[in-house]
């Protein structure tokens, strides 16, 4: 499983998200998992309070950075490789997006070294917060890019989860809907009538890529009236 560092420019990407959006949110952010982006730095920097939460951050620093760098090279390979699933060069030269997962990952490491507290060692579905604890929560590149780690009812639960810590009027959204071939997740309907079952809105929002605006989906979830919190057990 890749340790990604992506900047905040590319969670805005993404997710349709703004600078003035994050700055607008009336409580902190949950990135999960948060690998080593820079996003908890450089919210920061906007007064936005951002907490990553990864298993990752069990590890010793090193090794985690090591982890990091072997990503990055793993991206200089797969993009001239597979560029159908990647910003055209002529939009974004590849050197140019790993030189910016080269910034992310000094940011990240510089932060975390500043604000431990900041990065929690956790994993789906389990997470060590309080119920609504967050006014939104983002989570890319895990539970459907990596289909084959997750069953389906190991989806649900930890998109539950993220439901779970978060607050009543926050979202969650999660990105991408599909794996490292680009096929889409099959399961994905199924697992939307099982949110709703539970009293979880879902919403495929289409949110435009920056550069040549190829469109990108966004599994968006709120809580409807008639949720209730289900908290994980291991049963």
């Amino acid at each position: 499983m890749l340790i990604s560092s992506r900047s905040l420019d590319e969670y805005c990407g993404f997710f349709g998200l703004t600078r003035a959006g994050l700055r607008a949110l009336p409580g902190p952010v949950l990135d999960c998992p948060g690998g080593a982006a820079a996003l908890v730095a450089e919210a920061r920097a906007l007064g936005c309070r951002v907490l990553a939460a990864d298993p990752a951050y069990a590890e010793p620093g090193a090794e985690l950075l090591a982890r990091a760098e072997a990503a990055r090279q793993t991206m200089a390979r797969a993009m001239p490789a597979a560029p159908a699933r990647y910003l055209s060069p002529r939009h974004l030269p590849y050197e140019k997006y790993l030189r910016s997962w080269d910034r992310a990952r000094r940011l990240f490491a510089a932060d975390r070294a500043a604000h431990p507290g900041d990065y929690v060692a956790a994993a789906l579905p389990a997470l060590p917060f309080a119920d609504a604890s967050f006014a939104l929560t983002l989570s890319s590149y895990l539970l459907f890019a990596y289909p084959e780690r997750f069953s389906q009812d190991d989806q649900l639960a930890a998109l539950l989860e993220l439901v779970r810590v978060t607050a009543p009027g926050g979202e969650v959204l999660v990105h991408p809907l599909h794996d490292a071939a680009s096929r889409p997740s099959p399961r994905l309907p199924r697992l939307r009538e099982a949110l709703g079952r539970h009293g979880v809105r879902s919403e495929l929002r289409t949110v435009r890529a920056p550069g040549d605006g190829r469109r990108r989906y966004v599994l968006a979830l709120t809580r409807h009236h008639r949720y209730r919190a289900v908290p994980w057990t291991n049963s």
